[in-house]
């Protein structure tokens, strides 16, 4: 699964979903060679690769290629949900279950996002703090910017309760990314995501979403379906040097 559209601009991408498991925590060791096995998949070899210790934040790191604390594989940031960058032939790697993980990318400025985007996230508007420090620090133009919003949860399997529904009374198009069910709602994340992105001004047209679901795909891992042993999938991107 991945992205053809960034990929034809430059962007290597791939979601590794159900074949790996990148949940440090359980996996332990293991996660370096599922790793390795999608750089081969990709056929890339990064000069360094970047991931966050996600804590749904909406804590965003610049990745200069030397940065960042050492890890079991490349380098990490603690407390981190987005990553950014400039620097080519350098890899992203974001972790994600039923989360939704958002991929920006100016193929003009050569300036890669990616973000992990869970509810708390979304509340935070992940997604638009990497616009907004893409176009201030990078000059990028917001009509440039391509954005793929991968896979999550489905509305049908994600059911909230109404403090969810509540944190996002700042939303003006909360009530299309909701569906009340009894005293509960079910929610759309990647519509939830995908209404930051229109509202941050980018064309519609430059978006691309991904509508497989982590619950009912088994292409897919899914902390809901598979309970606390769950597994993490990942989506890795790389700008590939001339």
């Amino acid at each position: 699964m991945k992205s053809k559209r960034l990929e034809e601009h430059g962007l290597i991408n791939k979601v590794a979903g159900s074949d790996y498991n990148f949940r440090y925590q359980k996996a332990g060791n293991r996660v370096v060679e599922d790793l390795e096995k999608v750089l081969r998949d990709l056929s890339i070899k990064p000069k360094e690769i970047y991931s966050g210790q996600q804590t749904h934040s909406e804590h965003i790191e610049y990745v200069d290629g030397k940065n960042g604390d050492a890890f079991v594989f490349g380098k990490t940031f603690k407390n981190t949900d987005g990553l950014i960058t400039d620097q080519t032939d350098v890899a992203l790697l974001i972790k994600f279950a039923d989360c939704t993980p958002v991929v920006l990318f100016d193929p003009v400025k050569k300036v890669q996002a990616s973000v992990h985007s869970g509810w708390r996230g979304t509340t935070k508007q992940i997604s638009l703090k990497a616009i907004e420090r893409m176009v201030e620090e990078f000059g990028c133009d917001k009509e440039d910017i391509l954005a793929y919003v991968g896979p999550s949860i489905d509305l049908a399997n994600y059911e909230v309760g109404p403090e969810v529904y509540e944190a996002f009374k700042e939303f003006k198009t909360r009530d299309d990314f909701f569906e009340p069910r009894g005293e509960k709602y079910l929610m759309s994340m990647l519509d939830a995501n995908l209404s930051i992105l229109l509202e941050a001004g980018l064309k519609a047209e430059n978006i691309e979403v991904e509508r497989a679901s982590t619950y009912t795909d088994n292409r897919l891992h899914s902390a809901r379906k598979e309970g606390p042993e769950y597994q993490l999938n990942g989506i890795i991107t790389m700008m590939l040097s001339k």
